[in-house]
């Protein structure tokens, strides 16, 4: 294993046993610069909001918000999407599930090739693919290029992600809990501003004008990124090395028992975030406007406490805000099931959205400190396609135990599952 890291788990603070990377750079030169320069210590601050850390971190998180937005809101326009393509439920379904697909396959690749080659080279093509993914389901004048449109976004979002997590662990060291607060709350801003853009672009436009605003913020960060980037660009052939990938991630009990608790999470979160509104109304008996309310409360909660997130990651321990964090969401989830009442049922859903929330920055700066610096991008990558990929199996569970059963018990083995994905990483906080 490469340049293996010496890991306090209740501290937030890491140290390199020898100060490299595997691939000879600096701990935080994983991206490849064969010049050396793109090292923290450049910028001892570590400037969130300003210099050229600030700067590369809020060009990052726009595009990575943009990406959100111009993904999540295709739902709240899909009745009109169906009605003017002439499709079913079964089609629109199949389009996302290729958009969603390609995404969660490509979190390796573009992460193995970002270690290997240089972030932008994966950052810049990423965000024109998803420029032109987006410009194609605007033109769709039938099923056919709607699906390519579909398929092309799925592809541009998947070479982003990851490439931009290991960009921001790169510029982060001391402050790596906040910059990821920052960065992955973007995601939730994006999707609270996809709920705004559908209800203005339906109400003034049509479905299809709304990617036109969402294309032209991609194609600012995508100058931005070009012009602000710290290596060059490096086109080559690299080897995937699967093998060597998964034997790191799955061959220590550690490893995977750290990637097991974060597919149980991204079940959870995959697995509400598809039936939320739909158990609002149904369980509930709330108003469709309300439970698109509650849907809407997860992403503007999470906004807010990311960045919280990541601070107290910093300076506690991150595996304890993160268990404590999925502590906190079962919590609430299992009241929502227990109670009655709008006000009752509003701060069980925003407890639910918060503690949910608070696992990933706290959790993935955590596994970037876990990962060898000089295959930390590849490393990362791998562990979201097992994990998103699995966690897309959560709304299948829905679907099937409430069909069967209810509403009640399938979310009640989705706060089952944040129980067990709390002890796990707790366990992991409290030992070497």
């Amino acid at each position: 294993m490469d340049a293996l890291k010496t890991v306090d788990p209740l501290r937030a603070d890491v140290t390199d046993e020898g100060g490299r990377g595997g691939d000879g750079t600096t701990a935080s030169g994983a991206g490849g610069d064969p010049t050396g320069t793109a090292t923290p210590t450049d910028d001892p601050e570590e400037r969130l909001f300003s210099g050229p850390t600030g700067r590369l971190l809020l060009a990052a998180s726009v595009g990575w918000a943009a990406i959100q937005c111009g993904r999540l809101v295709l739902s709240p326009m899909l009745p009109s999407v169906m009605a003017d393509l002439g499709i079913g439920e079964f089609e629109a379904g199949v389009a996302f599930t290729v958009m969603w697909g390609l995404y969660a396959l490509l979190q390796y690749p573009s992460g193995r090739l970002s270690d290997r080659l240089s972030r932008p080279s994966l950052l810049v093509p990423g965000l024109a693919l998803v420029s032109v993914g987006f410009l194609l389901l605007s033109r769709a004048q039938s099923y056919p290029p709607y699906l390519l449109g579909a398929a092309v976004v799925g592809v541009g979002a998947g070479l982003y992600p990851t490439a931009a997590r290991a960009l921001v662990s790169d510029l982060f060291v001391r402050r790596r809990g906040q910059a990821f607060g920052l960065h992955t709350a973007s995601g939730d801003l994006g999707g609270a501003a996809a709920a705004g853009l559908a209800v203005v672009v339906l109400g003034a436009a049509t479905w299809r004008s709304a990617y036109a605003p969402v294309v032209a913020v991609l194609a600012v960060v995508l100058l931005a990124l070009h012009r602000w980037r710290r290596e060059p660009y490096e086109w080559r052939r690299v080897p995937l090395g699967v093998r060597e990938t998964l034997v790191r991630l799955f061959g220590q009990r550690r490893m995977a028992t750290l990637v097991g608790a974060y597919v149980l999470y991204a079940f959870t979160w995959q697995g509400a975030v598809g039936f939320l509104p739909t158990f609002l109304q149904r369980t509930k008996g709330f108003s469709p406007g309300f439970a698109g309310g509650g849907f809407a409360a997860l992403f503007v909660v999470g906004a807010a406490v990311k960045p919280v997130s990541g601070w107290l990651g910093d300076r506690l321990a991150k595996p304890l805000v993160a268990a404590g964090g999925l502590v906190l969401g079962a919590t609430a989830l299992a009241g929502t099931l227990l109670v009655e009442g709008s006000v009752a049922v509003s701060v069980g859903v925003v407890g639910f959205a918060a503690g949910l929330m608070a696992f990933p920055p706290a959790m993935q700066a955590f596994l970037m400190d876990v990962f060898p610096d000089g295959s930390m991008g590849g490393d990362l990558g791998a562990a979201r396609s097992v994990y998103i990929g699995l966690g897309s199996l959560g709304p299948t569970y829905v679907g099937f135990v409430a069909g069967w059963a209810g509403y009640g018990p399938a979310f009640a083995g989705l706060a089952v599952c944040l129980v067990v994905s709390a002890a796990a990483v707790l366990g992991l906080g409290l030992t070497r």
